[in-house]
């Protein structure tokens, strides 16, 4: 696996253009540093979604200390999300927010599906791109 080719710099006028990882949606994604909080923001189609800009390092720096790979998960924020996964931990008492990465109630949920393809593009990480069951470990 390889660092992937991004459209984009990341920004509200030129946000990154990245694919969820089974490579079935595209969506746009930028840094909004000024928002409150300051935010990652996709937009998938007409929906927005915000994650806490933090969520970029923090995942980052669990990743690193893991060690090795991770499953993503994925699930909206009304499903349980599946144990020892990144959309888990997106929404544990024990990650560095004491919770939600989301910032929007309703949407708080699918960080294990847009937040890796972000790291990635960023050289943070690697992530599988299997039609099911992908992981992501830090680089």
């Amino acid at each position: 696996m390889s660092t992937i080719d991004v459209e984009g710099t990341g920004t509200a006028e030129d946000p990154w253009i990245l694919t969820t990882p089974p490579g079935k949606s595209e969506f746009e994604a930028y840094r909004d540093p000024d928002a409150n909080p300051p935010a990652l923001v996709v937009q998938v189609g007409a929906t927005e979604l915000r994650y806490q800009l933090r969520c970029i390092e923090d995942l980052h720096a669990m990743l690193t200390a893991r060690g090795d790979w991770m499953l993503l998960g994925n699930a909206d924020e009304q499903k349980p999300a599946a144990a020892d996964t990144v959309e888990a931990w997106g929404r544990s008492a024990d990650n560095p927010v004491g919770g939600w990465y989301g910032i929007r109630k309703g949407l708080r949920g699918r960080f294990g599906n847009y937040v890796p393809p972000v790291l990635e593009a960023l050289g943070l990480a690697e992530v599988e791109h299997n039609p099911r069951n992908n992981r992501i470990r830090a680089r």
